[in-house]
């Protein structure tokens, strides 16, 4: 565990605390943007369900293009990308500004516009949380994680509440026009950093092929794969407090300085619960800390159906904005130990996806709950559904060991004859392994290998099997198909030293060292 010193160590790279710092701007500008929207929404006359949907406008970018944001994060210069979002959000925001001060919005137009600034984000978000490793040391990586979620949640702390002084003194076209504005730090950060030439072992993958690649490796990957159901299925009971939040400050005050003053208490109640992460998770598992969080959160989503008053309700969004976070953090930090350099980006879109997907329905169906049943009930309901969430744990348990997930590039380069049509994109390709096995151990051996076609099929192979041969116990043949001599070169370089084990254990039962073929499908010439 690094000493509480070293918190502080990452600000020592100029452009990872430039780009924090700038970052605080934006990021209270775009919680600026949330309040000033739903506070206009609010002044449409529009209904719990509207008030909602604001929330599902901001979740739902985050759901439906996650996948190729991942995928084109992983393939693109990050650096360009994050440029050109950064400037698409400051225009959508600008667009806003202007049509509120014109008095030319509607509920309508103001989640469509709600919805084109989130989609910039979230086609940022994979490739913001990657670069991260680019800015800092790995040994600074999990405080620089920590930092940023300070960040986040001092801007969470302070964004609400200036916009809600700023609402109620200036107007709501006056906070989407700091928003605007907030925008100009991060470009300019962005636009001064070298970022050093990527260097790549593997051939360079196209969109298509990367989306398949990932959900792939997710599919193989049954940590993962637990730690993003578990996310999203929480998420979308949890929405309930983020997404009724407008509709219960307005009933405990008329003033958007109490809805600041709720949206104030939520974030810094999740500064607190950000410096109290290491010291629960030191204590406790990760399954401990997560559900534990999860039941005090529906906890006090069921009671802010109870609490009127502004004060009781703000020392309740203070303990939900700690146990919030921590969730949060513990879960986003699970991902991003359990996926490799390679497909990281897009391990975290498929996270954010299964993340914002729950945000954004849960949102929209206690939305439409609490319209039509009142938002005591629909709170209620969702308190209680998310502490039955904790149930999963019996399913899904969480993972607790990390992993090393260090490249082990290991396998030798195939030995290719010369052929000048042989191109990168040529396949299927045809890979067989074969095996000498003594009888009294292949009952082993085969579990051992079906053991192993995770892995196969993980990294890259779209069939496998194994089979043994009629004429001679002792021999077996592995074969495993790739899309193309490309994809294969990449499943050279997607194999991790996690991976060692089970390697060494499926060649432990190998009397000699297993035989090696590569075949490509042969076309005719035509």
């Amino acid at each position: 565990m690094a000493d509480a010193t070293s918190l502080w160590r990452p600000l020592r790279a100029s452009t990872f605390r430039n780009l924090l710092m700038a970052n605080v701007v934006t990021d209270i500008g775009a919680f600026m943007q949330s309040v000033g929207a739903a506070w206009l929404m609010l002044s449409f006359g529009a209904g719990p369900f509207y008030v909602a949907l604001i929330q599902t406008a901001s979740s739902a970018p985050f759901f439906l293009f996650a996948l190729p944001a991942g995928s084109i994060g992983d393939i693109v210069d990050r650096r360009k990308l994050i440029l050109f979002t950064e400037t698409w959000m400051m225009g959508a925001a600008a667009v806003l500004t202007v049509l509120t001060f014109l008095g030319l919005m509607s509920p309508w137009l103001l989640l469509i516009l709600t919805f084109a600034i989130s989609a910039g984000d979230a086609f940022e978000a994979p490739s913001w949380r990657a670069i991260l490793s680019e800015l800092v040391s790995k040994q600074d990586l999990a405080n620089a994680s920590a930092l940023g979620g300070i960040e986040f949640n001092v801007a969470r702390a302070v964004g609400p509440a200036l916009a809600g002084g700023l609402i109620a003194a200036a107007g709501v076209g006056a906070a989407f026009a700091l928003n605007t504005l907030s925008f100009v730090g991060v470009i300019l950060v962005i636009a001064l950093w070298q970022r050093p030439e990527r260097k790549r072992v593997a051939p360079v993958e196209h969109v298509g092929g990367a989306t398949v690649a990932a959900l792939r490796y997710v599919r193989y990957s049954p940590a993962i794969r637990r730690v993003a159901i578990r996310a999203g299925i929480v998420m979308f009971f949890a929405s309930a407090i983020v997404a009724l939040l407008p509709s219960i400050a307005h009933r405990a005050s008329d003033s958007p300085l109490g809805f600041g003053f709720l949206l104030g208490c939520f974030g810094a109640g999740a500064i607190v619960g950000a410096l109290l992460l290491q010291s629960v998770c030191s204590r406790w598992s990760a399954e401990s800390v997560a559900s534990g969080a999860v039941v005090v959160l529906g906890l006090a989503i069921a009671a802010a159906a109870e609490l009127q008053g502004l004060v009781p309700l703000g020392a309740l969004m203070v303990a939900a904005g700690g146990v919030w976070i921590i969730f949060i953090a513990l879960l986003s930090a699970l991902v991003q130990n359990l996926a490799p350099d390679w497909v990281r980006a897009r391990v975290l879109a498929i996270y954010l996806l299964a993340f914002q997907g729950g945000l954004a329905a849960g949102s929209a169906v206690w939305g439409i709950v609490g319209d039509r049943w009142g938002i005591d009930f629909a709170l209620a309901c969702a308190g209680a559904g998310a502490v039955a969430t904790t149930a999963l744990a019996s399913v899904w348990k969480l993972p607790e060991a990390p992993v090393d997930l260090s490249p082990w590039d290991h396998w030798p380069m195939p030995v290719l004859v010369k052929n000048p049509r042989l191109d990168l994109e040529d396949g299927p390709v045809l890979i067989t392994v074969e095996y000498t096995v003594e009888a009294e151990r292949a009952a082993e051996f085969v579990d051992a290998m079906h053991d192993y076609e995770r892995v196969r099929r993980r990294d890259g192979a779209s069939r496998w099997g194994i089979y043994r041969d009629t004429e001679n116990a002792e021999r077996y043949i592995e074969t495993f198909i790739v899309q193309s001599w490309a994809e294969h070169l990449r499943q050279h370089a997607r194999q991790t030293a996690a991976d060692r084990e089970l390697e060494k254990r499926v060649r432990s039962y190998a009397r000699v060292e297993p035989k090696v073929r590569h075949l490509i499908y042969a076309r005719p010439e035509a």
